[in-house]
């Protein structure tokens, strides 16, 4: 009977130290997260800081650290979306929109989206995990001329337009045009 109760004992004891093992890989270092939010379009433009500042402090009151982040600005929505505010149902057709990057410890996300749903002033919400880096997409300008262009001749072979001189400064000028972010 000992030899059973001392794999018994060996069973649990791995069990406690895989636990632990989890338990600190979860809550090990913070997180970078986004959250995107719709605001009701009822709040008055002198109101939006103070719900937007709302919105930061609270994200901070979980220990998260705003990394960036958009002031919201009233959009049109694709669909009608509705909220129970005041035990009646509310359609909304605008909203504003914003979003917040930050980082926090991984344990506290799940506390910070339960409050988030609490919040009357919040007609629905994503919270994703995301990079630290810049991850705005930029609108660029595409230059495309005529004369880089292949044509296609009659007998199928392609045909270049005829070649220009490369001129190192105006690709170096597109380049960096390319790369400012």
């Amino acid at each position: 009977m000992k030899p059973m109760q001392d794999k018994k004992n060996k069973d649990e004891n791995n069990i406690i130290e895989t636990s632990m093992d989890i338990d600190e890989a979860f809550s090990s270092d913070p997180r970078v997260y986004e959250v995107g939010y719709l605001f009701v379009p009822n709040i008055s433009q002198e109101e939006l800081p103070a719900n937007y500042g709302n919105l930061k402090e609270l994200v901070s009151s979980f220990g998260g650290h705003i990394i960036s982040d958009e002031m919201p600005k009233i959009i049109n929505l694709a669909y009608p979306m509705i909220k129970v505010i005041s035990n009646i149902h509310t359609k909304f057709t605008t909203a504003y929109f914003g979003w917040v990057k930050f980082e926090i410890d991984p344990a506290r996300v799940l506390e910070l989206k339960k409050k988030l749903d609490l919040s009357s002033n919040i007609i629905r919400f994503l919270i994703i995990k995301t990079v630290k880096e810049n991850t705005i997409a930029t609108k660029r300008f595409v230059y495309r001329d005529g004369a880089h262009r292949k044509t296609v001749a009659k007998n199928g072979e392609e045909a270049s337009a005829e070649n220009t001189e490369i001129n190192k400064e105006e690709i170096d000028k597109e380049i960096d045009a390319m790369v400012a972010v």
